[in-house]
Protein backbone atom coordinates (compact mmCIF):
# COMPACT_ATOMS: atom_id res chain seq x y z
CA UNK A 1 0.00 0.00 0.00
CA UNK A 2 1.09 4.09 -0.84
CA UNK A 3 1.72 5.78 1.70
CA UNK A 4 -2.65 6.55 2.37
CA UNK A 5 -4.26 7.61 5.79
CA UNK A 6 -6.40 4.88 7.31
CA UNK A 7 -9.19 5.91 9.87
CA UNK A 8 -9.99 2.92 12.11
CA UNK A 9 -13.01 3.14 14.17
CA UNK A 10 -14.42 0.46 16.85
CA UNK A 11 -16.57 0.77 19.86
CA UNK A 12 -14.11 -0.55 22.32
CA UNK A 13 -9.89 0.31 22.96
CA UNK A 14 -7.84 0.12 25.97
CA UNK A 15 -8.17 0.51 28.61
CA UNK A 16 -11.03 -1.83 27.71
CA UNK A 17 -9.27 -4.73 26.72
CA UNK A 18 -10.81 -7.09 24.12
CA UNK A 19 -10.23 -9.14 20.99
CA UNK A 20 -11.83 -6.42 18.65
CA UNK A 21 -10.03 -3.60 20.70
CA UNK A 22 -6.50 -5.78 20.29
CA UNK A 23 -7.28 -6.23 16.59
CA UNK A 24 -7.47 -2.25 16.13
CA UNK A 25 -4.79 -1.63 17.93
CA UNK A 26 -2.63 -4.24 16.10
CA UNK A 27 -3.78 -3.23 12.89
CA UNK A 28 -3.13 0.97 13.72
CA UNK A 29 0.44 0.14 15.12
CA UNK A 30 1.54 -2.18 11.93
CA UNK A 31 0.04 0.12 9.77
CA UNK A 32 2.17 3.01 11.07
CA UNK A 33 4.92 1.04 11.30
CA UNK A 34 5.09 -0.09 7.44
CA UNK A 35 2.50 1.46 5.51
CA UNK A 36 1.59 4.95 5.98
CA UNK A 37 -0.37 6.58 8.89
CA UNK A 38 -3.33 5.48 10.77
CA UNK A 39 -5.79 7.04 13.51
CA UNK A 40 -8.19 5.18 16.01
CA UNK A 41 -11.28 6.62 16.32
CA UNK A 42 -13.55 5.48 20.04
CA UNK A 43 -15.56 6.66 22.92
CA UNK A 44 -13.74 8.52 25.20
CA UNK A 45 -12.74 6.16 28.49
CA UNK A 46 -11.61 7.32 31.85
CA UNK A 47 -8.20 6.45 32.72
CA UNK A 48 -6.86 6.09 29.14
CA UNK A 49 -3.33 6.38 28.28
CA UNK A 50 -3.63 7.35 24.79
CA UNK A 51 0.00 8.66 24.76
CA UNK A 52 1.13 5.14 25.29
CA UNK A 53 0.34 4.56 21.18
CA UNK A 54 2.61 5.42 18.70
CA UNK A 55 -0.55 6.36 16.20
CA UNK A 56 -2.88 9.18 17.09
CA UNK A 57 -6.50 8.06 19.13
CA UNK A 58 -9.27 10.63 18.53
CA UNK A 59 -11.99 10.31 21.30
CA UNK A 60 -15.59 11.19 21.02
CA UNK A 61 -18.54 11.83 23.38
CA UNK A 62 -19.72 8.35 25.47
CA UNK A 63 -22.10 7.37 28.25
CA UNK A 64 -21.29 4.98 30.40
CA UNK A 65 -23.65 1.94 29.59
CA UNK A 66 -20.97 -1.27 31.20
CA UNK A 67 -23.63 -2.55 33.72
CA UNK A 68 -25.58 -3.18 30.54
CA UNK A 69 -23.32 -4.16 27.56
CA UNK A 70 -19.70 -4.09 29.53
CA UNK A 71 -18.59 -1.08 27.74
CA UNK A 72 -19.00 2.43 27.14
CA UNK A 73 -21.41 3.92 24.73
CA UNK A 74 -20.21 6.21 22.57
CA UNK A 75 -22.44 9.05 21.31
CA UNK A 76 -21.72 9.38 17.24
CA UNK A 77 -22.46 12.43 16.27
CA UNK A 78 -19.26 14.86 17.10
CA UNK A 79 -18.05 17.72 14.74
CA UNK A 80 -14.50 17.64 16.63
CA UNK A 81 -14.22 14.32 14.86
CA UNK A 82 -14.42 15.10 11.58
CA UNK A 83 -12.42 18.04 12.11
CA UNK A 84 -9.62 16.04 13.53
CA UNK A 85 -9.82 13.28 10.37
CA UNK A 86 -9.69 15.89 8.21
CA UNK A 87 -6.26 17.15 9.54
CA UNK A 88 -5.28 13.68 9.41
CA UNK A 89 -6.27 13.67 5.41
CA UNK A 90 -7.93 10.00 6.28
CA UNK A 91 -8.26 8.82 2.92
CA UNK A 92 -10.28 5.27 4.04
CA UNK A 93 -12.82 4.67 6.93
CA UNK A 94 -12.35 1.14 8.67
CA UNK A 95 -15.19 0.00 10.95
CA UNK A 96 -15.07 -2.76 13.02
CA UNK A 97 -18.18 -2.22 15.38
CA UNK A 98 -21.88 -2.19 13.64
CA UNK A 99 -22.95 0.29 15.79
CA UNK A 100 -22.35 3.89 17.42
CA UNK A 101 -18.51 3.12 15.04
CA UNK A 102 -20.69 2.63 11.75
CA UNK A 103 -22.96 5.05 12.46
CA UNK A 104 -20.02 8.04 13.16
CA UNK A 105 -18.28 6.54 9.89
CA UNK A 106 -21.50 7.01 7.70
CA UNK A 107 -21.81 10.49 8.30
CA UNK A 108 -18.00 11.36 8.14
CA UNK A 109 -17.92 9.11 4.04
CA UNK A 110 -19.05 12.03 1.84
CA UNK A 111 -17.22 14.80 3.97
CA UNK A 112 -14.27 12.87 3.89
CA UNK A 113 -14.50 11.70 0.31
CA UNK A 114 -13.53 8.12 1.54
CA UNK A 115 -14.89 4.48 0.84
CA UNK A 116 -15.99 2.99 4.25
CA UNK A 117 -15.19 -1.08 5.09
CA UNK A 118 -16.52 -2.84 7.79
CA UNK A 119 -15.28 -5.99 9.27
CA UNK A 120 -17.62 -8.35 11.25
CA UNK A 121 -16.00 -9.65 14.26
CA UNK A 122 -18.46 -11.06 16.97
CA UNK A 123 -21.49 -12.22 16.65
CA UNK A 124 -23.41 -9.01 17.69
CA UNK A 125 -26.90 -11.21 17.59
CA UNK A 126 -26.01 -12.90 20.58
CA UNK A 127 -24.61 -10.39 22.72
CA UNK A 128 -28.05 -8.33 21.82
CA UNK A 129 -29.99 -11.17 23.19
CA UNK A 130 -27.87 -11.28 26.04
CA UNK A 131 -28.12 -7.81 26.71
CA UNK A 132 -31.45 -6.62 25.83
CA UNK A 133 -34.98 -7.76 27.05
CA UNK A 134 -37.61 -8.55 24.66
CA UNK A 135 -37.59 -10.10 21.69
CA UNK A 136 -39.16 -7.49 19.39
CA UNK A 137 -36.64 -5.15 20.79
CA UNK A 138 -33.81 -7.76 19.80
CA UNK A 139 -35.54 -8.11 16.56
CA UNK A 140 -35.39 -4.19 15.66
CA UNK A 141 -31.79 -3.81 17.38
CA UNK A 142 -30.38 -6.71 15.06
CA UNK A 143 -32.19 -5.73 12.00
CA UNK A 144 -31.00 -2.24 12.68
CA UNK A 145 -27.74 -3.33 12.97
CA UNK A 146 -27.51 -5.40 9.58
CA UNK A 147 -29.05 -2.11 8.08
CA UNK A 148 -25.93 -0.28 8.69
CA UNK A 149 -23.93 -3.27 7.46
CA UNK A 150 -25.15 -3.51 4.31
CA UNK A 151 -24.85 0.89 4.16
CA UNK A 152 -21.11 0.48 3.88
CA UNK A 153 -18.94 0.12 0.66
CA UNK A 154 -17.10 -3.24 1.15
CA UNK A 155 -17.76 -6.02 4.05
CA UNK A 156 -14.94 -7.84 5.29
CA UNK A 157 -15.64 -11.09 7.96
CA UNK A 158 -12.42 -12.67 9.87
CA UNK A 159 -13.93 -16.11 8.83
CA UNK A 160 -16.50 -17.92 6.63
CA UNK A 161 -18.48 -18.72 9.46
CA UNK A 162 -18.03 -15.32 10.83
CA UNK A 163 -20.00 -14.13 7.28
CA UNK A 164 -22.57 -16.73 7.37
CA UNK A 165 -23.56 -15.78 11.03
CA UNK A 166 -24.05 -12.22 9.14
CA UNK A 167 -26.21 -13.80 6.54
CA UNK A 168 -28.30 -15.54 8.54
CA UNK A 169 -29.26 -12.54 10.54
CA UNK A 170 -30.48 -10.81 7.42
CA UNK A 171 -27.68 -9.92 5.36
CA UNK A 172 -27.71 -9.98 1.96
CA UNK A 173 -24.73 -8.40 0.03
CA UNK A 174 -21.45 -9.88 -0.83
CA UNK A 175 -18.19 -10.02 1.64
CA UNK A 176 -14.56 -11.01 1.83
CA UNK A 177 -12.89 -13.22 4.71
CA UNK A 178 -9.84 -11.01 5.88
CA UNK A 179 -8.03 -12.91 8.84
CA UNK A 180 -6.79 -11.37 11.78
CA UNK A 181 -3.25 -11.67 12.94
CA UNK A 182 -1.72 -12.34 16.42
CA UNK A 183 0.82 -9.91 18.28
CA UNK A 184 2.25 -13.24 19.60
CA UNK A 185 5.54 -14.00 18.26
CA UNK A 186 6.27 -17.46 17.43
CA UNK A 187 8.17 -19.56 19.36
CA UNK A 188 8.39 -20.23 23.80
CA UNK A 189 9.24 -17.84 26.39
CA UNK A 190 11.76 -19.17 28.82
CA UNK A 191 11.36 -22.14 31.19
CA UNK A 192 12.34 -19.72 33.88
CA UNK A 193 9.19 -17.42 32.80
CA UNK A 194 6.74 -20.06 32.93
CA UNK A 195 8.10 -21.05 36.15
CA UNK A 196 7.61 -17.89 37.64
CA UNK A 197 3.99 -17.19 36.17
CA UNK A 198 2.57 -20.51 37.15
CA UNK A 199 4.23 -20.82 40.50
CA UNK A 200 1.85 -21.26 43.37
CA UNK A 201 -0.54 -23.46 41.21
CA UNK A 202 0.04 -27.69 41.56
CA UNK A 203 1.15 -28.47 38.15
CA UNK A 204 2.77 -31.62 38.23
CA UNK A 205 4.81 -31.53 34.82
CA UNK A 206 3.76 -35.72 34.28
CA UNK A 207 -0.13 -34.31 34.30
CA UNK A 208 -2.12 -33.26 31.19
CA UNK A 209 -2.89 -29.43 31.62
CA UNK A 210 -5.51 -27.84 29.70
CA UNK A 211 -6.31 -24.28 29.33
CA UNK A 212 -8.83 -21.71 28.68
CA UNK A 213 -8.11 -18.12 28.32
CA UNK A 214 -10.77 -15.46 27.50
CA UNK A 215 -13.28 -13.94 29.22
CA UNK A 216 -15.39 -16.46 31.19
CA UNK A 217 -18.67 -16.53 29.29
CA UNK A 218 -21.33 -19.44 29.68
CA UNK A 219 -21.64 -19.00 25.80
CA UNK A 220 -17.89 -19.72 25.17
CA UNK A 221 -18.08 -23.52 25.81
CA UNK A 222 -17.04 -23.44 29.22
CA UNK A 223 -20.11 -25.15 30.77
CA UNK A 224 -18.97 -28.36 28.41
CA UNK A 225 -15.40 -28.01 29.58
CA UNK A 226 -16.31 -28.55 33.12
CA UNK A 227 -18.52 -31.31 32.93
CA UNK A 228 -16.33 -33.15 30.53
CA UNK A 229 -13.85 -32.51 33.02
CA UNK A 230 -15.81 -34.03 35.78
CA UNK A 231 -16.20 -37.49 33.62
CA UNK A 232 -12.37 -37.11 33.59
CA UNK A 233 -12.16 -36.73 37.30
CA UNK A 234 -15.03 -39.80 37.98
CA UNK A 235 -12.67 -41.89 35.82
CA UNK A 236 -9.57 -41.07 38.00
CA UNK A 237 -8.04 -40.28 35.18
CA UNK A 238 -5.68 -37.22 36.15
CA UNK A 239 -5.21 -33.31 34.96
CA UNK A 240 -4.98 -30.18 35.61
CA UNK A 241 -7.23 -26.99 34.13
CA UNK A 242 -6.30 -23.48 34.23
CA UNK A 243 -8.96 -21.03 33.42
CA UNK A 244 -7.17 -17.58 32.40
CA UNK A 245 -9.21 -14.95 32.56
CA UNK A 246 -12.14 -13.47 34.19
CA UNK A 247 -15.04 -11.52 34.33
CA UNK A 248 -18.76 -11.90 32.79
CA UNK A 249 -20.22 -15.30 34.02
CA UNK A 250 -16.80 -16.27 36.61
CA UNK A 251 -18.72 -16.22 39.90
CA UNK A 252 -21.04 -18.59 38.23
CA UNK A 253 -18.62 -20.93 36.85
CA UNK A 254 -15.98 -20.88 39.83
CA UNK A 255 -19.13 -22.10 41.65
CA UNK A 256 -20.17 -24.95 39.37
CA UNK A 257 -16.80 -25.92 39.19
CA UNK A 258 -16.70 -26.33 43.13
CA UNK A 259 -20.26 -27.96 42.56
CA UNK A 260 -18.49 -30.77 40.40
CA UNK A 261 -15.96 -31.23 42.65
CA UNK A 262 -13.16 -29.84 40.95
CA UNK A 263 -11.69 -27.48 42.99
CA UNK A 264 -8.38 -29.40 44.19
CA UNK A 265 -7.43 -29.67 40.31
CA UNK A 266 -9.45 -26.37 38.26
CA UNK A 267 -7.76 -22.79 38.96
CA UNK A 268 -8.48 -19.82 38.01
CA UNK A 269 -5.93 -16.70 37.52
CA UNK A 270 -8.42 -14.15 37.45
CA UNK A 271 -8.10 -11.10 34.40
CA UNK A 272 -4.57 -10.91 33.07
CA UNK A 273 -3.78 -7.91 30.79
CA UNK A 274 0.43 -8.40 31.26
CA UNK A 275 0.63 -10.29 27.62
CA UNK A 276 3.95 -12.16 28.34
CA UNK A 277 2.33 -13.62 31.48
CA UNK A 278 -0.28 -14.43 29.33
CA UNK A 279 1.85 -16.12 26.83
CA UNK A 280 3.97 -17.68 29.58
CA UNK A 281 0.31 -19.79 30.53
CA UNK A 282 0.16 -20.31 26.74
CA UNK A 283 3.85 -21.97 26.97
CA UNK A 284 2.63 -24.30 30.13
CA UNK A 285 -0.33 -25.55 28.47
CA UNK A 286 -0.88 -28.81 26.72
CA UNK A 287 -3.97 -28.47 24.66
CA UNK A 288 -5.87 -25.29 24.76
CA UNK A 289 -10.12 -26.21 24.65
CA UNK A 290 -12.03 -23.94 23.46
CA UNK A 291 -15.60 -25.94 22.67
CA UNK A 292 -17.06 -22.35 21.52
CA UNK A 293 -19.40 -21.77 18.54
CA UNK A 294 -19.76 -18.31 19.14
CA UNK A 295 -16.28 -17.29 18.02
CA UNK A 296 -15.40 -15.66 14.99
CA UNK A 297 -11.91 -16.75 13.99
CA UNK A 298 -10.93 -16.38 18.05
CA UNK A 299 -7.43 -14.50 18.74
CA UNK A 300 -6.50 -17.21 21.29
CA UNK A 301 -6.21 -20.14 19.07
CA UNK A 302 -3.67 -18.48 17.12
CA UNK A 303 -1.98 -16.99 19.93
CA UNK A 304 -1.85 -20.41 21.01
CA UNK A 305 -0.21 -21.89 17.99
CA UNK A 306 2.51 -18.96 18.14
CA UNK A 307 3.52 -21.10 21.27
CA UNK A 308 3.10 -24.40 19.99
CA UNK A 309 -0.03 -24.83 21.64
CA UNK A 310 -2.76 -26.86 19.77
CA UNK A 311 -6.74 -26.87 20.19
CA UNK A 312 -9.91 -28.38 20.84
CA UNK A 313 -12.29 -27.05 19.09
CA UNK A 314 -15.87 -27.45 17.82
CA UNK A 315 -16.37 -29.34 14.93
CA UNK A 316 -17.73 -27.23 11.66
CA UNK A 317 -17.11 -23.92 13.55
CA UNK A 318 -15.68 -20.56 12.72
CA UNK A 319 -12.67 -21.64 15.64
CA UNK A 320 -12.04 -24.48 13.39
CA UNK A 321 -11.56 -23.15 9.89
CA UNK A 322 -7.86 -24.43 8.79
CA UNK A 323 -7.60 -27.03 11.37
CA UNK A 324 -7.32 -30.55 10.46
CA UNK A 325 -8.43 -33.09 13.10
CA UNK A 326 -5.24 -34.74 14.92
CA UNK A 327 -3.01 -32.73 12.61
CA UNK A 328 -2.69 -29.06 13.84
CA UNK A 329 -6.44 -29.58 16.34
CA UNK A 330 -8.89 -31.48 17.45
CA UNK A 331 -12.40 -31.49 16.36
CA UNK A 332 -15.41 -32.33 18.67
CA UNK A 333 -19.02 -31.83 18.65
CA UNK A 334 -20.70 -29.62 20.72
CA UNK A 335 -21.23 -31.52 23.89
CA UNK A 336 -19.34 -32.54 27.15
CA UNK A 337 -19.42 -36.17 26.16
CA UNK A 338 -17.65 -36.14 23.22
CA UNK A 339 -15.07 -33.57 24.54
CA UNK A 340 -14.31 -36.22 27.77
CA UNK A 341 -13.86 -38.40 24.74
CA UNK A 342 -11.46 -36.46 23.19
CA UNK A 343 -9.29 -35.86 26.29
CA UNK A 344 -9.37 -39.38 27.71
CA UNK A 345 -6.78 -41.49 25.89
CA UNK A 346 -5.15 -38.48 25.16
CA UNK A 347 -1.18 -38.50 25.39
CA UNK A 348 1.03 -35.45 26.35
CA UNK A 349 3.29 -36.32 23.69
CA UNK A 350 0.32 -36.48 21.01
CA UNK A 351 -1.04 -32.74 22.10
CA UNK A 352 2.53 -31.37 21.98
CA UNK A 353 2.56 -33.33 18.80
CA UNK A 354 -0.49 -31.06 17.49
CA UNK A 355 0.70 -28.12 19.37
CA UNK A 356 3.77 -27.82 16.39
CA UNK A 357 1.44 -28.55 13.33
CA UNK A 358 -0.73 -25.75 15.03
CA UNK A 359 2.66 -23.48 15.07
CA UNK A 360 2.72 -24.58 11.33
CA UNK A 361 -0.33 -24.26 9.97
CA UNK A 362 -2.11 -21.58 11.70
CA UNK A 363 -0.46 -18.54 12.95
CA UNK A 364 -0.30 -15.82 11.02
CA UNK A 365 1.45 -12.90 12.41
CA UNK A 366 -0.17 -9.43 12.30
CA UNK A 367 2.77 -7.72 10.05
CA UNK A 368 1.56 -10.04 7.94
CA UNK A 369 -1.88 -10.30 8.28
CA UNK A 370 -1.72 -6.21 8.02
CA UNK A 371 0.51 -6.92 4.71
CA UNK A 372 -2.35 -8.21 3.07
CA UNK A 373 -4.77 -6.11 4.31
CA UNK A 374 -2.89 -3.11 3.06
CA UNK A 375 -3.36 -4.90 -0.42
CA UNK A 376 -7.11 -5.17 0.17
CA UNK A 377 -7.24 -1.29 0.96
CA UNK A 378 -5.69 -0.69 -2.16
CA UNK A 379 -8.40 -2.18 -3.91
CA UNK A 380 -11.09 -0.19 -2.25
CA UNK A 381 -9.22 2.99 -2.62
CA UNK A 382 -9.21 2.09 -6.74
CA UNK A 383 -12.65 1.46 -6.98
CA UNK A 384 -13.30 3.99 -5.22
CA UNK A 385 -11.58 6.65 -7.18
CA UNK A 386 -13.48 4.76 -10.13
CA UNK A 387 -16.50 5.37 -8.82
CA UNK A 388 -17.66 2.05 -8.03
CA UNK A 389 -19.34 2.46 -4.71
CA UNK A 390 -21.40 5.44 -6.05
CA UNK A 391 -23.51 2.90 -7.58
CA UNK A 392 -24.89 1.84 -4.60
CA UNK A 393 -28.41 2.34 -3.67
CA UNK A 394 -29.39 5.48 -1.56
CA UNK A 395 -31.13 5.09 1.17
CA UNK A 396 -32.78 7.82 3.15
CA UNK A 397 -30.57 7.12 5.92
CA UNK A 398 -27.52 7.68 3.99
CA UNK A 399 -29.22 11.16 3.58
CA UNK A 400 -29.45 11.55 6.95
CA UNK A 401 -26.11 10.94 7.55
CA UNK A 402 -24.91 12.70 4.34
CA UNK A 403 -26.99 15.85 6.49
CA UNK A 404 -25.31 14.88 9.51
CA UNK A 405 -22.48 15.70 7.83
CA UNK A 406 -22.73 19.00 6.33
CA UNK A 407 -24.39 20.14 9.74
CA UNK A 408 -21.18 18.85 11.52
CA UNK A 409 -18.83 20.67 8.74
CA UNK A 410 -21.32 23.78 9.31
CA UNK A 411 -20.94 23.35 13.06
CA UNK A 412 -16.81 22.74 12.64
CA UNK A 413 -16.56 25.91 10.25
CA UNK A 414 -18.32 27.74 12.61
CA UNK A 415 -16.34 27.13 15.83
CA UNK A 416 -13.29 27.77 14.43
CA UNK A 417 -14.33 31.36 13.06
CA UNK A 418 -15.73 31.89 16.76
CA UNK A 419 -12.31 30.72 18.07
CA UNK A 420 -10.28 32.74 15.96
CA UNK A 421 -12.63 36.17 16.41
CA UNK A 422 -11.99 35.34 20.21
CA UNK A 423 -7.95 34.88 19.94
CA UNK A 424 -8.04 38.32 18.01
CA UNK A 425 -10.16 39.94 20.21
CA UNK A 426 -7.92 38.79 22.87
CA UNK A 427 -4.90 39.40 20.84
CA UNK A 428 -6.29 43.42 20.46
CA UNK A 429 -6.70 43.63 24.03
CA UNK A 430 -2.89 42.75 24.70
CA UNK A 431 -2.11 45.20 22.55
Amino acid sequence: MENHSIGLLNDSFPPVIDGVANAVANYAANITAHHGSAVVVTPAYPDAHDEDFSFPIVRYPSIDTSKLIGYRAGYPFSPDVARQLQAQKVELLHSHCPVASTLLARQLRDLLDAPLVFTYHTKFDIDIRNAIQGKFLQDSLIRALVQNVAACDEVWTVSRGAGENLRSIGYEGDYTVIQNGVDMPRGRVSEEAIARVTAGYDLPSDVPMFLFVGRLMWYKGIRIILDALATLKRENRPFRMVFVGGGGDEAEVRDYAQKLGLGAVCFFTGALHDREQIRAWYCRGDLLLLPSTFDNSPLVVREAAACSLGAALIRGSSSAEGVTDGVNGLLIEENAPSLAACLRDLTIEKMHEIGEGASRDIYLSWKDAVDLICEQYEIVLDRHRSGVYRKRRKTVMDSYFKLQGELMDAFAKFRTFTENMQSSIENQWEL
